[in-house]
């Protein structure tokens, strides 16, 4: 019997893996690009052909490219013993133009997701190496969030690219979700936090804070104090209480977040099942660059409705 030929093959760039027919065309005529600020499972970025810009760790005199030279697990082992606290680079702007050339020549139009610019110049690299790179359409749009609600919106952008929406179609999707999504999270400790020095809005804050458990609120390109509370269960319980309880069934998604908590994670993902009927939900664990301001052990939520 003659072996079947395959249809399709694929490729990586940049440590992320592309589906393109023999042909050499890719499949969805848009490709979606994002940054390690997005912290998706790798599954999600995989199965949906998404291209990650990473960032990078210094440490101890080592430059890591994040989820690339070192693991969410590596790190945090690495992180709980260190004498050091590793510091953050932002994609370099040779990578955009690199991967946006490279992307240009297989894709139609490019969107490119990126975590608010509060909290990094990415967006504004990505700006400029567009300008340098672009021989296709190119729109890269802020996220005014991080974490998985950055990766809810790239999701989203990859869904709708697979529709075989238009540019227009799809950049008007994301930018439609950006108000709807929310991020809740509660950290172990506040010592990582404030060590970074990366959150201005909330130092006035921290000094009170010494003995309680707070719940952050990531929301419009803002980590805002939530909650002050005196335990973690009763943090937990604030996160789940903030899910929105009168949506159809399917229109709600959620992510449960961690960093080196999965344990706890999983906990946090059954008593949400056990109380809501979301169209999708996910574990997704806190990439170095973003556990590297946080600290090991923080626990949260990200989720948006459709209504």
């Amino acid at each position: 019997m003659a072996t079947a030929i395959p249809l399709l093959a694929k490729v990586c760039y940049i440590g992320i893996c592309e589906i393109i027919s023999l042909k050499g065309r890719f499949m969805a005529q848009i490709a979606v690009v994002t940054d390690g600020a997005a912290a998706m499972p790798p599954e999600l970025v995989e199965e949906y052909d998404i291209a990650v810009v990473p960032f990078q760790l210094i440490w101890e005199g080592e430059t890591l490219r994040d989820g690339i030279d070192i693991t969410p697990t590596q790190f945090y082992r690495r992180l709980r013993t260190a004498k050091s606290l590793p510091t953050t680079s932002q994609p370099l702007a040779g990578d955009f133009v690199r991967l946006y050339s490279e992307l240009s020549e297989k894709a139609e139009a490019i969107v490119s997701i990126h975590v608010a610019r509060e909290f990094s110049g990415t967006y504004n690299t990505a700006l400029l190496a567009a300008k340098q790179a672009a021989s296709v359409p190119i729109e890269v749009i802020d996220s005014r969030t991080a974490t998985m609600g950055q990766g809810f919106l790239v999701l989203e952008a990859a869904r709708a690219a697979r529709r075989e929406a238009s540019l227009s179609e799809v950049v008007a999707k994301v930018k439609s979700l950006i108000p709807k999504v929310h991020v809740l999270a509660t950290l172990d400790t506040l010592e990582y936090l404030r060590r970074s020095g990366r959150v201005p809005t909330l130092k006035a804050s921290l000094g009170s804070m010494l003995n309680v458990k707070p719940v952050f609120h990531l929301y419009d390109g803002q980590a805002r104090l939530y909650a002050q509370v005196r335990s973690r269960k009763r943090a937990v319980q604030i996160m789940v209480e903030a899910i929105p309880k009168t949506v159809e069934k399917g229109g709600l998604h959620i992510a449960v977040l961690h960093a080196d908590a999965s344990g706890e994670a999983q906990e946090l993902k059954g008593q949400i099942l056990s109380r809501f009927d979301p169209a999708e939900i996910y574990v997704a664990e806190f990439s170095p660059v973003m556990g590297s301001h946080t600290g090991p052990g923080l626990l949260g939520i990200t989720f948006y409705a459709d209504r």
